[in-house]
């Protein structure tokens, strides 16, 4: 590797921590080490599968859920080198790019052929491919596009045995074998060090053009939601912003509302003249119990709009100084139910909670405030977002919608049924018979 690809101990610390750093948790680890090619990767997967030695895929450390948090004595494997776009095939709508690049230049290199990546899961310029792939992001644009997973056609993959495994490929369509690019989706670091993915890509959009609704209370937006799904168009995105988190961004937000207001965020993107005739049906469905509707359309103002949306968790962060976060997904047609059940949770816990997400996905991204230096605090606010974990399950959802797992959620995720927990520790155990790949993420022990 080099001495200068090699830390031990770990001089970096940001390697040790993620967006859990707002919940007060933190990491340790053996060292970390940081390959610049699939080889050495494969390398030091093998060294560790001889040295008996956990080891910890990292990409930007941007998660939510603890699954790149490293525990003492592990190995991080951080994949910031290896940013490559081995190829690029514009006229087939296809790149092969390396894991270390970030979200934002794996945009701007798709934006460079006239190609586009809709996947938009935040944390743009630190996010990684490797970690998208891994957490199977999504974001806003994941309404009409898809997750990430929708976007790749093909892994490569260091396996525990520090084998390299090709799944898939250039290939749209490929059923020769099973899933294996798919169940890399979301693995979450536990089948070993995604490297390299094959992608499919969209043309570039002529625009995008956003509106956003504001509403004076959360029964309005949610109809307003519905009044959308309802409309006969597919938004590019259907966001929605509770009054909590409104409250919490609002010394910022680019038009004037209330401070407390409910907001509907929808965006179209495509051919300039298909774009403007979508935002204007949407529009329609939006106005009908709105204080207010925009539909920018200059650039900066876009822009702008944007930048608030994307800044919606820093401002909550902000209000306390951190934040207890949970991510889960239920049915879009029991998302009012679900938005109903939090606060009935919140009242009667106390604690200020603050939601937004991916309305059209039902992704609701749920994160009680709190002050990180007050560890009783902490352990309250835990306790409700644990709390939490009751709504989808009561409705037909999922723990997780696009976090994963990770450390955070480990423990909620045993009381999957058995046969599922059973299959799914079958499937890591083939893989990994020692458990050196991220242990104790994801997969919860038996």
């Amino acid at each position: 590797m080099g001495a200068g690809a090699v830390q031990v101990p770990v001089a970096d610390r940001s390697l040790l921590r993620d967006m859990t750093e707002t919940r007060g948790l933190g990491g340790d680890a053996l060292g970390a080490v940081f390959p610049g090619s699939t080889d050495e990767v494969a390398a030091v997967v093998r060294w560790c599968a001889t040295a008996g030695v956990p080891f910890v895929p990292r990409g930007g450390g941007t998660g939510y859920a603890g699954g790149a948090m490293p525990d003492a004595g592990s190995l991080v494997v951080a994949l910031t080198r290896m940013t490559r776009v081995r190829e690029a095939a514009p006229l087939a709508w296809r790149m092969t790019v390396e894991a270390g690049l970030t979200t934002r230049r794996l945009h701007q290199a798709a934006a460079g052929e006239g190609l586009w990546f809709a996947p938009n899961p935040g944390a743009a310029e630190q996010s990684q491919l490797g970690g998208n792939i891994a957490t199977n992001a999504g974001g806003p644009r994941s309404f009409r596009h898809g997750t990430v997973r929708s976007f790749v056609t093909g892994v490569e993959l260091v396996l525990p045995s520090g084998e390299v495994l090709i799944a898939g490929g250039a290939a749209r369509k490929n059923v020769e074998t099973l899933d294996l690019t798919g169940l890399a989706c979301g693995s979450e670091g536990t089948l070993g060090v995604i490297t390299a993915a094959w992608l499919r890509l969209l043309p570039r959009p002529e625009v995008i053009l956003p509106a956003i609704a504001v509403y004076p209370d959360r029964g309005a937006g949610v109809a307003a939601l519905e009044a959308v799904m309802a409309c006969g168009c597919v938004p590019t995105a259907l966001e929605f912003v509770d009054d909590r988190a409104f409250a919490a961004a609002a010394a910022t937000y680019p038009r004037h509302a209330a401070a407390g207001s409910f907001a509907v965020i929808a965006e179209s993107a495509g051919p300039a003249a298909i774009a403007r005739a979508e935002r204007d049906i949407i529009v329609e469905a939006l106005t009908p119990g709105a204080a207010a509707v925009d539909a920018p359309d200059s650039p900066g103002e876009q822009r702008a709009l944007e930048s608030w949306r994307d800044g919606v968790s820093p401002a909550v962060v902000a209000v306390r100084g951190g934040k207890v976060s949970e991510d889960f997904a239920v049915p879009f047609d029991r998302l009012g139910e679900a938005l109903d059940m939090i606060e009935r949770i919140a009242q009667e816990s106390g604690a200020e909670v603050a939601c937004w997400g991916h309305a059209g996905d039902g992704n609701v991204h749920a994160s009680v405030l709190v002050d990180r230096a007050d560890r009783a605090a902490l352990r309250r606010a835990e306790a409700v977002a644990d709390a939490f974990h009751a709504v989808p399950r009561a409705l037909g959802g999922s723990l997780t919608g696009e976090h994963g797992i990770g450390v955070v959620k480990v423990a909620a995720a045993a009381e999957l049924p058995p046969v599922l927990l059973a299959a799914q520790r079958a499937v890591v155990d083939a893989l990994d018979p020692a458990g050196l790949a991220n242990p104790g993420r994801k997969i919860p022990p038996a």
